[in-house]
């Protein structure tokens, strides 16, 4: 099968960063789904890996990419709820091989089928945000849990793909009001937020609890949650200031161990919670299959006309060329909504 993977760590601009390969066609295991990749979209986690992660040995190739769309083409045999020729989406497992392929197999409990209502460029910009962005929301913050009051809802970096799909699923509830950020908020990256759910949108080049009071002023409801999807060591100074007491807040992004000073949440008592959408898959959680089912109610809610797929541009069909494109953009973090390549 053709695939597009590496051996040694290198920057996107060298030749041999990322290279168009002929590997054999893996086998599904007991529980697996052999799947025959549609489309697949481009993650800022492929770009941190393809940096931190060598082949092991030097002849075994890393194989990236965490978001598929495609067909069932066998199955192990203790996979329910799937049949060869269904058309499912997933965003995989971090410790096995990815989606950079013409065949992945698939733990069943981590895919579901794929909203009808998207093509599979569309569909697949949606899985691992989507993922990240429910768990942040409903795992880890408990926002649907409501309070006796109307609160507010900060996400910062909210143009990105985890932002773009968690305003989404944020807006269904009504007590919450929603603070998104962006470096142009009365531009295009305001509009767009909006569109998407925001209630309002401030400048994260700004300090961001001058900007929160300003909104409390002028009667937005107390800031309860926070989802702080980049940059947390620049604001969470500002964040904690602007947050009220008891407060939760979830991150999701890399920093040193010493950038973020923990202990200026306790005098508000405020939560912290990392969010990390391979923890089931990673380490085949008790809970492994509610990724699944999530998924599924991701589906629903897409062919409802409740969500919207996040994707900006297919950059080609999938092989080296396109994919180093892909990266280099991804790299640049300039990007709106997600990168998707099709095809073979």
């Amino acid at each position: 099968m053709k695939a597009v993977g590496y051996f040694k760590t290198l920057p996107i601009t060298e030749n041999e960063s990322l290279i168009d390969l002929d590997l054999p066609l893996p086998s599904p295991g007991a529980k697996d789904l052999l799947v025959e990749i549609s489309a697949i979209a481009v993650n800022p986690v492929d770009t941190k890996i393809r940096v931190r992660r060598a082949s092991a040995d030097g002849k075994t190739p890393v194989i990236l990419g965490w978001d598929a769309v495609g067909v069932v083409r066998a199955m192990g045999p203790e996979v329910s709820g799937f049949a060869v020729g269904d058309r499912i989406w997933y965003a995989g497992d971090i410790t096995r091989p990815g989606s950079n392929a013409q065949f992945q197999c698939v733990d069943h409990r981590i895919a579901a089928k794929a909203p009808t209502s998207l093509s599979d460029a569309e569909a697949a910009a949606l899985p691992l945000t989507a993922i990240t962005a429910w768990e942040m929301l409903f795992d880890r913050l408990e926002v649907q849990q409501r309070p006796e009051r109307p609160v507010s809802l900060l996400v910062t970096g909210a143009a990105g793909g985890v932002g773009s799909i968690l305003l989404q699923l944020a807006r269904r509830h009504a007590h919450l009001t929603l603070i998104g950020t962006s470096s142009d908020p009365e531009g295009e990256g305001g509009k767009w937020l909006r569109s998407l759910g925001a209630h309002h949108v401030i400048n994260h080049r700004e300090p961001i609890a001058p900007q929160i009071a300003k909104l409390r002023d002028a009667g937005a409801p107390p800031l309860r949650y926070v989802t702080s999807l980049t940059h947390t060591p620049q604001h969470i100074a500002g964040i904690i200031e602007a947050m009220e007491p008891q407060g939760r807040l979830a991150l999701i992004d890399d920093f040193g161990p010493t950038d973020v000073d923990v202990m200026a949440l306790k005098g508000k008592s405020l939560s912290l919670h990392w969010e990390l959408m391979f923890t089931r898959s990673m380490h085949a959680t008790h809970d492994i299959a509610a990724q699944g089912k999530l998924l599924t109610d991701v589906a629903a809610l897409v062919d409802a006309g409740e969500i919207r797929t996040t994707l900006s541009e297919v950059v080609g069909p999938i092989n080296a060329a396109n994919l180093k494109r892909a990266h280099a953009l991804q790299e640049s973090q300039r990007t709106r909504g997600k990168l998707v390549l099709q095809g073979f």
